[in-house]
């Protein structure tokens, strides 16, 4: 891309659903998103647009960087899963695990239409620069839960290692279902101690193949 999208094609990727990257816009602005390969139109019915992987970086490049520990909530108020420890966290209830739930399922569309094989038992590339929003929305969407104030529940954190994050989880039979469910949704899982302390967590990375 040599051209930088206008500010009403700059508006319809930030409005990009944040998770699956689907777009709404007129069928000009798609189609000059899909003709600069930001963009590309779902070949079955509805024939739905959604952001390219160079579309999702375009969207995230003037975003603010999110601190290490936790990673801070979408802008503009849109959904993002608990990774634990928040001091601002969603309120608990129903509506939060359709929300949850929602969101989980539009990750396996994304999956499904971004992997070459369309394999939806492994992550994908948003997956994969997410890394810490990926895994804590798989547990969360599985039941699991996340820290609160109190040393109880699953903490997500990203790590110095490329394509991994620890998840802290202080009982041991929660941090074995936790390694569990991330095991099932595609994430190479091993339970390590830290040196210093002792403190035990789990390593987990997307799983290629």
């Amino acid at each position: 891309m040599t051209r930088p999208p206008t500010a009403a094609q700059r508006r319809v990727i930030d409005a990009a659903d944040p998770v699956t990257g689907r777009l709404r816009g007129t069928e000009a602005q798609l189609a000059a998103l899909v003709k600069r390969g930001l963009a590309f139109r779902h070949p079955r019915p509805p024939h739905d647009h959604f952001l390219t992987p160079a579309g999702h970086r375009i969207r995230e490049a003037e975003e603010a960087a999110p601190p290490a520990e936790p990673e801070a909530p979408e802008a503009g108020g849109g959904f993002a899963a608990r990774v634990g420890g928040e001091e601002e966290a969603p309120q608990a209830g129903p509506a939060r695990v359709r929300e949850v739930h929602s969101a989980w399922q539009g990750l396996l569309e994304l999956r499904r239409m971004t992997n070459r094989d369309g394999a939806t038992d492994r992550p994908c590339g948003w997956e994969r620069t997410h890394l810490v929003r990926a895994a804590a929305l798989a547990l969360e969407a599985a039941g699991h839960r996340p820290a609160g104030a109190g040393p109880e529940g699953y903490r997500v954190r990203a790590t110095p290692q490329p394509e991994a994050v620890a998840v802290y989880e202080p009982a041991e039979e929660s941090r074995r279902a936790c390694a569990a469910t991330l095991e099932r949704a595609g994430w190479q899982v091993g339970e390590y101690a830290e040196p210093r302390t002792g403190r035990r967590y789990l390593l987990a990375s997307p799983r290629r193949a």
